[in-house]
């Protein structure tokens, strides 16, 4: 059995970094479809209706949004790290609509990390996660914990 190799161990997590996670556009087509299966309300899948409300326009749904950032999450370090999954999330913030046509640009910084005393073989780090739109204004946050494995010591293992 062979040992698999991560790029993101939870060492790699030092308190005040930044990964920076690309961007991704986001069309009106994917804004309805999505909402039309997990959040119908009428701002988020028609047209006309979302024309009258407060926002002039269709707008994502917030889920949708959290969605699309961590899609870009797992493909940015999560499906290259020791990730554990998570014990969940403390907050999440949408700050502005995002609109069709917008680009997400999507951070993830590691507010804190903390070696678990009772499994030595994990840690768990904290992370701020933000979408910022194509004028760079703050669209979304995503505040939450995640759980990684330790890096291998290399040498002789004793238990």
């Amino acid at each position: 059995m062979s040992i698999k190799s991560y790029k993101w161990y939870f060492e790699d997590f030092i308190p005040g970094s930044v990964i920076e996670l690309g961007q991704r556009q986001v069309s009106e087509e994917e804004i309805i479809q999505f909402a039309s299966q997990f959040d119908p309300q009428p701002f988020h899948i028609d047209k006309t209706a979302a024309s009258d409300s407060i926002f002039g326009d269709v707008i994502a749904s917030g889920w949708h949004t959290c969605s699309m950032i961590m899609r870009m999450v797992v493909d940015g370090f999560l499906n290259e790290s020791t990730s554990m999954g998570s014990p969940g999330v403390d907050e999440v913030r949408w700050i502005l609509p995002v609109r069709p046509g917008d680009t997400l640009t999507v951070t993830a910084e590691t507010l804190e990390s903390r070696p678990s005393t009772s499994k030595l073989d994990r840690g768990v780090v904290f992370t701020m996660w933000r979408a910022v739109n194509q004028e760079g204004k703050l669209v979304c946050t995503i505040k939450g914990m995640g759980m990684f494995g330790r890096r291998p010591q290399s040498g002789n293992q004793h238990a």
